[in-house]
């Protein structure tokens, strides 16, 4: 079942986080909203364990986290670099943390950077692009940073399209 709370609006007030307050108030209130689900726990999952959970299961498969186990800070961050718009790329246009202003991911904003993701996948432009253009948020290999060029070139590349209704979220 979609998960209603990960709409354009939410795409909107992650992405304009830092410029807004109402859009903080917004984004805050929808990741602290109660799925219904029971976590393995016993605690309610949020909109935020939520968002972590699949963004760990989409981008994480490396990181030996246990299946449903969220994406922590230290995931987040290694997998971050991975992600590519359009081509493969460091440069601004085609890195998708770049892209999106996120030069530090970090204990204060990895499940902002997770929900953006997850938020542009769902219901933001990479969403329409998928289904508009056919283009697609592409995962790359671990660490491009320390790769040359020729390596980054060269790389086996994963691509993620979500159709409308699939998700999972």
């Amino acid at each position: 079942m979609a998960n209603p709370y990960i709409d354009r609006a939410f795409y909107e007030a992650v992405l304009h986080f830092e410029s807004s307050t109402d859009a903080q108030d917004y984004y805050y209130k929808i990741m602290e909203t109660k799925t219904g689900r029971t976590g393995k726990n016993g605690r309610k999952e949020t909109v935020r364990d939520q968002i972590l959970r699949i963004y760990a299961m989409l981008f994480c498969d490396d990181m030996d986290l246990q299946a449903g186990q969220p994406a922590g800070p230290e995931e987040v961050e290694a997998t971050a670099d991975r992600l590519y718009t359009g081509e493969m790329g460091l440069d601004p246009a085609h890195w998708y943390r770049m892209q999106h202003h996120f030069p530090v991911i970090d204990d204060d904003n990895y499940d902002r950077f997770a929900a953006l993701v997850i938020a542009d996948l769902c219901a933001g432009p990479l969403h329409e692009a998928a289904i508009n253009k056919g283009d697609m948020l592409l995962v790359g290999e671990a660490d491009p940073l320390h790769m040359t060029s020729e390596q980054r070139r060269n790389q086996k590349i994963d691509v993620l399209v979500f159709e409308q209704g699939t998700s999972g979220l």
